[in-house]
């Protein structure tokens, strides 16, 4: 299967276009990305061009199309997950929802691994992820919270995101460990997006929407 993933989830836009040959091909954005300011508007579009031009792929050669749905910041969801509805209206293909948390755990190396996407207002987006999928349900919560059910769930949780990023102190001091700041793994791969898409089932493009997780911080008149 041939598939388009894009996230959209942090300030930074990343897609991939993963071939049926299972050669990827992918924009992954610096870490040094996820501290400025989101750019979606303006970035998305060439790294879906970028991509499909060195997959050697056409629109009409896709079979799906993959979007992360969060949880994460809200104009930069809103805009991820239009894309991907537009892009899927125009091919007739049916979108494959994934986790951006989901995602983003599979790019850290631990047995358990904690994905923090920095959800402002002093909280954290959070999961907790083993090989074998799912140990806790996303949740927002204070980076104290965070940290205190992570060392209570046992020895050898690794966080990343741009959310460890921003509180390191809290998570070091409570003994979880934290990639470098320059590290790959903080950054919501689109490349995973694609590779846990495989395994969802594609739905009709209005059926996807964002997991904002909470109310977003601007309201739309």
């Amino acid at each position: 299967m041939t598939l388009l993933g894009i996230d959209t989830s942090t300030p930074a836009s990343a897609a991939c276009v993963l071939r049926a040959d299972g050669e990827g091909f992918e924009v992954a954005p610096e870490p040094a990305r996820l501290g400025a300011g989101p750019a979606h508007a303006r970035e998305l579009m060439p790294a879906i061009a970028d991509v499909m031009g060195r997959a050697g792929v056409d629109f009409g050669e896709l079979e799906a199309i993959a979007v992360g749905v969060g949880p994460g910041t809200f104009t930069g969801l809103r805009i991820g997950i239009a894309t991907a509805r537009a892009l899927a209206g125009a091919t007739g293909l049916k979108l494959r929802p994934v986790s951006s948390l989901a995602a983003l755990a599979e790019g850290i190396e631990g047995e358990l691994r904690l994905p923090l996407i920095d959800a402002r207002r002093g909280e954290l987006f959070a999961g907790l992820y083993d090989r074998d999928g799912v140990v806790w349900e996303r949740f927002v919560a204070a980076p104290e919270e965070v940290a205190e059910r992570a060392r209570a769930a046992g020895p050898g949780v690794r966080a990343a995101g741009d959310g460890s990023i921003r509180f390191r102190r809290v998570f070091e001091a409570a003994g979880i460990g934290v990639d470098a700041d320059e590290s790959g793994s903080h950054v919501v791969r689109a490349l995973h997006v694609c590779r846990l898409a495989r395994n969802v089932p594609g739905e009709p493009p209005e059926k996807v929407l964002p997991d904002y997780l909470r109310a977003p911080d601007a309201q739309i008149p």
